[in-house]
C-alpha cells in the first residue's frame, strides 16, 4: 500500500464537474492499494500518517500534527501509485490490487480515519476526477508499506 500525503493550505476533487470534496488545511492522500494488502496494512499507514509531525510550530520547525492544527483529510484512490514503467514507455499496472480488493480497503481507510479525524472527504472510487490543491511548502510525504 502506498499513500502520497501532501501538505496542503486547501484541496477538492470535481467529478463531472461538480465538487464532490473540498478541505481546508490538512492533508491530500492519494492512496495506491496492492493485491497483497490487507486490513493490517491500512492500519499501519493510517497510524503512521495520522501521527505524522509535518505542521510547524511557532519556531518554524515541523513539530505538530494534523490533530494540533485540527486539520483535515481529503483521500483520493489511485492506482496509478503502482504503475511499473521498467520495459518500454507505456506503464503497466498489473501490480495494483484488483478493483474490488482496492475499493474495499480505499472504504476501509476512510471509515477508520473518521473515527480519528474531524473532517474526512472522498473522492469517486474508479471516476475521472480532477483534483485541484494548493500544497504548503510544498511539503510531500510517501509512506509505502513495504518501506515501513
Amino acid at each position: 500500500m502506498k499513500f502520497v500525503i501532501q501538505r496542503v493550505k486547501e484541496a477538492s476533487v470535481t467529478v463531472e464537474e461538480k465538487v464532490i470534496g473540498e478541505i481546508g488545511q490538512g492533508y491530500m492522500v492519494l492512496i495506491g492499494v496492492a493485491e497483497e494488502d490487507t486490513k493490517e496494512t491500512a492500519d499501519k499507514l493510517i497510524k503512521k500518517m495520522i501521527g505524522l509531525r509535518i505542521f510547524e510550530d511557532e519556531n518554524g520547525k515541523t513539530n505538530i500534527s494534523l490533530a494540533d492544527v485540527n486539520g483535515s483529510l481529503l483521500l483520493i484512490s489511485q492506482f496509478t501509485l503502482y504503475a511499473n514503467c521498467k520495459k518500454g514507455n507505456r506503464p503497466s499496472f498489473i501490480e495494483a490490487g484488483s478493483p474490488d480488493k482496492a475499493e474495499m480497503l480505499y472504504e476501509y481507510i476512510i471509515d477508520e480515519c473518521k473515527k480519528q479525524v474531524s473532517t474526512v472527504e472522498k473522492g469517486s472510487f474508479g471516476a475521472d476526477m480532477k483534483v485541484a490543491l494548493v500544497n504548503d511548502g510544498p511539503f510531500t510525504i510517501i509512506l509505502d508499506s513495504e518501506k515501513l
